[in-house]
């Protein structure tokens, strides 16, 4: 019998760090590095749901925000530990922390409060609160896609963007049901519904739309509502990938994720067998520990939206 579109949607996630892929399943996580010396170190790590903890973490846009934040520090622990290995001594931890910190705040900066203090700048001019809306909406995207494409511009980035294209096309090989091979994955896309991009522009557009009930108060509390907001902004988008993912296939959601598609084209690089080799192997950590196809609905949040 064959499975159904859902069926091989696997709860899958990954992430491209530096000379390296991280891959997430349910009950597992595992990040593969190719060192300096040019060999694949494998490292594969259990890792349980935090929004399995209470029934209260489990509500909609609530467990949106938790599992975000417990992707958040998984990538962190990936991210730190591909660096290390390029580098002769380990980063201390207290150095580590501050650039997350400093990192975190940085794009709330950019993309949260720049934008209203840029359009306050002309409210007398916009005389009603629906205008400042748009404009600052406007600014917000705007920002973004400048900062995407200045990314994409980056000649040293190349090889992450391109161990980002190896992960989405390994996880593409293995809800399609085929070995893990790199002929395999070489054959679909780099380009995946799934894709970190795709969910930071669902972020754009959505926080257009709950920050617009706030009206025109005074500046500062524009701003406070602008920062105090992200959780609930990434929490209703949360929500809205994983209804998207899992109902991709019907014709009238391809439009709605069109657009994140396309700008994966700025995030991604075709990548070469090399590199596909290394996401492969962090995929089959994973899948040595585990199958994700096997979790129950509840164990899947977290996992079922970015890939």
């Amino acid at each position: 019998m064959s499975e159904s579109p859902e069926q091989r949607d696997a709860p899958v996630g990954g992430q491209a760090v530096l000379e390296g892929v991280m891959m997430r399943g349910v009950s597992t996580w595992a990040v593969a590095i190719r060192h300096r010396d040019g060999h694949v170190a494998v490292e594969a790590h259990p890792v349980s749901s935090w929004v399995t903890r209470s029934p209260v973490l489990r509500f909609p846009v609530i467990r949106g925000v938790v599992a975000l934040a417990q992707s958040m520090a998984i990538g962190a622990k990936a991210l730190r530990g591909s660096i290390d290995a390029q580098e002769t001594e380990p980063i201390p931890a207290r150095t580590w922390a501050f650039a997350l910190v400093a990192g975190l705040a940085l794009a709330i900066g950019l993309f949260f409060a720049l934008p209203v203090l840029l359009t306050s700048l002309i409210e007398g001019w916009l005389g009603s609160a629906w205008l400042f809306w748009l404009v600052e909406g406007g600014v917000r995207n705007a920002i973004f896609l400048t900062y995407l494409a200045l990314l994409a511009r980056q000649p040293h980035l190349r090889r992450l963007f391109q161990y980002h294209g190896a992960e989405h096309k390994t996880i593409a090989a293995y809800e399609a049901g085929l070995p893990l091979t790199v002929a395999n994955a070489q054959r679909f896309s780099r380009l995946h519904p799934r894709c970190g991009t795709s969910f930071l522009l669902v972020v754009m557009v959505v926080a257009i739309f709950v920050f617009a009930p706030v009206g025109l108060p005074a500046w500062w509390i524009l701003l406070l509502t602008r920062i105090v907001g992200v959780p609930l902004v990434a929490g209703i988008s949360f929500e809205l990938i994983k209804f998207a993912g899992r109902h991709r296939h019907s014709p009238w959601v391809r439009p709605i994720i069109w657009p994140g598609m396309q700008l994966q084209k700025l995030t991604t690089r075709e990548p070469e067998d090399e590199q596909v080799v290394v996401a492969v192997a962090a995929l089959e950590a994973v899948l040595a520990v585990e199958d994700p196809r096997a979790a129950s609905r509840e164990a899947r949040i977290g996992v079922e939206v970015a890939a």
